[in-house]
């Protein structure tokens, strides 16, 4: 029944002595009548604080953004502002960073299936690694590099064996997985071995991440352990450490800091020489609590001895993450954050999927009606990143708010945008 928890909202938000809610300096409730619903509020200045805060603890430029968790050339230009590289798993993701103005050198190419264009794409742009994840990626990528007469730096993708605690669909450092090098098997020794016989592919160190929204750092610290002793003997420059720092999207979670983290990562890297570049590839940690995500409330639906259902103008085609992975979220009412939240109801989508629920058992303010606004917080990273276009329904406006002023980085598409791609 508690009202929401403000530690679960952007670093600007407040609630203003008329009892609403602002973030970057603006009415939330102005902001979704000004842009329309669903709408992604991204909080800048919070943005920045995350960047800043890796910077402190790990060196900027060893603080590689996972574009994955939300990209547009306004969130491009932003990280990299911070003295942030920018990892791009896919050749969309890499003309996007160009698109912002990122130099292709403060890139990181990764991606378990880099088609020989993607690679061609990369080396030509001249990204500063490449991230090898398979034996037919080596082959490919030695074919490429001959091609264009390159030398081209990599580091090999290693599988550790460690299992990440955390959905089995963010689980990627254990041995059965799509990704990587199995160290276990004997697959990633071979990798590199292969790597040093080459004329151009020059080896400069190894990757490895264990999984996403991990929250107990200790464990990310015993995989780094184990990836410290494989690394060592070999003699190379680079060890990424990848990221999977995770956040709290509930009252029941917490999260550790960026401070913490860089603390563990530390510890477990001590041992090396001291002229060893280690790197993070934070995405959700810098970007989740960012943003909420607003949304109208048009059907109440209560069904006695069942339960209640509160149907929202989004859904699954904003944040397939509930259906996806399970995961949970809180909701409050933006024109009432400090309200107590008495009613337990079921918040679900516009879709025509009996599993489009965004919030399987949600507490909301016996206040919320049909009309009324509808707020997810910790929506920042794979949200509308993994958006769609199902039933035909229009992505939302995504607008960056800083200082009372807001701005669209992603415009709200129209039902012409559906029509874009057809050839007449």
């Amino acid at each position: 029944m508690d009202p929401i928890e403000l530690r679960l909202l952007p670093d600007t938000a407040l609630i203003e002595p008329a009892g609403e809610l602002s973030i970057g300096g603006c009415l939330v409730s102005s902001l979704a009548a000004q842009f329309g619903t669903p709408l992604f509020i991204y909080d800048e200045q919070h943005i920045r604080n995350r960047c800043r805060e890796a910077g402190e603890s790990f060196g900027a430029g060893n603080v590689v953004y996972a574009t994955k968790a939300f990209l547009c050339t306004e969130m491009a230009k932003l990280v990299h502002e911070e003295g942030l590289m920018l990892d791009v798993a896919t050749g969309g993701e890499l003309f996007v960073a160009l698109s912002a103005g990122v130099p292709a050198n403060r890139c990181v190419l990764h991606g378990n299936n880099k088609s020989s264009d993607e690679l061609h794409y990369a080396i030509r742009e001249g990204v500063h690694h490449i991230v090898v994840d398979s034996f037919d990626e080596l082959e490919r990528l030695e074919h490429v590099a001959g091609f264009l007469g390159a030398q081209v730096s990599v580091q090999i993708r290693v599988t550790p064996g460690v299992h990440a605690h955390t959905h089995e669909f963010v689980s990627t450092g254990q041995d059965d997985s799509k990704f990587g090098f199995n160290m276990g098997n004997g697959d990633a020794m071979r990798a590199v071995e292969t790597l040093r016989r080459s004329s151009r592919l020059n080896l400069i160190g190894l990757h490895f991440h264990i999984g996403s929204n991990v929250l107990d750092i200790e464990h990310l610290g015993k995989a780094i352990d184990v990836m410290v002793s494989f690394f060592a003997p070999l003699g190379l420059s680079d060890l990424t450490v990848g990221g999977g720092l995770g956040v709290a999207y509930v009252a029941s979670e917490h999260a550790p800091t960026m401070e913490q983290w860089g603390t563990v990562v530390r510890r477990a890297t001590a041992s090396l020489p001291k002229d060893v570049v280690v790197r993070v590839e934070p995405g959700r940690a810098i970007v989740a609590s960012s943003a909420i995500t607003v949304y109208t409330v048009g059907t109440q639906k209560d069904i006695p001895g069942v339960r209640s259902y509160v149907a929202v103008d989004g859904g699954m085609s904003d944040n397939p993450r509930p259906m996806m992975y399970g995961s949970g979220y809180e909701a409050f009412m933006p024109t009432l954050p400090s309200a107590l939240r008495p009613r337990n109801v079921r918040v679900v989508g516009k879709h025509c999927e009996s599993g489009d629920i965004v919030i399987e058992e949600a507490q909301v303010p016996a206040e919320l009606e049909v009309g009324s606004l509808l707020a997810t917080p910790v929506t920042g990273a794979y949200g509308y990143s993994m958006a769609s276009n199902y039933n035909m329904v229009t992505k939302p406006a995504v607008v960056f708010v800083k200082d009372g002023q807001a701005r669209v980085v992603r415009r709200r598409e129209t039902y012409e945008d559906l029509l874009t791609l057809n050839p007449n």
